[in-house]
């Protein structure tokens, strides 16, 4: 199936209490929520939640979450057509500057002022163009730590688009090993690293755990760049310690900030010491050193 809208309309302060319910329940399962306003008049509010798959599961999931601020709740289910939205929106989104990097899609080309690290990042099905402000503060991290601690080679655990893969490879030059789980990120991630020519450098792969050879073959990383959700962060803490190399930094991202002590403690408890957190629109970057 395509992707789906489950979604139902209340009042204010309903409406709030239900979003927020919906969003703290459901980010670490990815399903994304969001709240309109239907009538300013009559102060009604439309919440809806998205996803791709397990529809009824889903919905049975919503419902039961909702059960003790309205039991009796008609949701409503909408089929949305099937439309590359990021490519659809791209066009619309202007570039990104943060530190020296400027992150731009195609309209942009050629716009880099003088210093700057262009990273050209075209419609594709992953994530990361450089607007979130996971991203960009994985980006203005990156440029600090790299800077500072000139290291010579780097992992992006989770690299969607890859755009933090090339912003490593074309600050410092040196070997990236780009993975992702999902095969579709994997290929967007290796027609990025093409796009921005740091095939040199850039290795992307498919790989769904510290198991995969490509692992093996680099052993331990000097940088690790994650930007991915606080829990699987958490529960990667121990292979973290085991594949970053002595005194080798890490910076974790995807990480709201009430998040951010729990996966901190998750890290301090593997050997790791907290240098810097850079705050951006809610989330974390966290820079820690082993």
């Amino acid at each position: 199936m395509g992707e789906a809208r489950i979604h139902f309309q209340a009042r204010q302060p309903d409406a709030d209490k239900a979003f927020g319910l919906l969003e703290t329940a459901l980010e670490d399962e990815g399903l994304p929520v969001a709240i309109s306003e239907i009538d300013e008049e009559k102060q009604i509010f439309e919440i809806s939640v998205y996803t791709m798959d397990d529809l009824d599961g889903v919905r049975k999931r919503v419902a039961e979450l909702l059960v003790p601020l309205a039991p009796d709740l008609d949701l409503q289910i909408e089929e949305l057509p099937d439309i590359d939205w990021v490519s659809h929106s791209l066009e619309g989104l202007r570039a990104v500057r943060v530190g020296r990097f400027f992150v731009h899609g195609a309209h942009e080309r050629g716009q880099e002022r003088p210093g700057e690290i262009g990273i050209q990042i075209d419609a594709g099905l992953a994530f990361g163009t450089g607007h979130h402000g996971t991203t960009s503060g994985c980006l203005e991290m990156i440029e600090r730590v790299v800077t500072a601690e000139r290291p010579r080679n780097a992992l992006d655990l989770g690299t969607g688009s890859a755009v933090l893969a090339i912003a490593v490879a074309r600050l410092a030059r040196i070997p990236v090993l780009a993975t992702d789980i999902d095969a579709i990120a994997t290929r967007v991630a290796r027609d990025n690293v093409r796009l921005n020519k740091v095939g040199t450098w850039v290795k992307a792969e498919t790989a769904p755990g510290f198991h995969h050879p490509a692992f093996a073959r680099a052993k331990r990383f000097d940088l690790i760049v994650a930007n991915i959700l606080a829990r699987p962060l958490m529960a990667l803490a121990p292979q973290m310690a085991q594949h970053v190399a002595s005194g080798g930094s890490i910076i974790l991202s995807g990480i709201l900030e009430r998040q951010r002590q729990a996966v901190i403690a998750a890290y301090v408890g593997q050997g790791f010491r907290h240098l810097k957190t850079l705050h951006r629109e809610g989330w974390v970057a966290i820079h820690m050193k082993r």
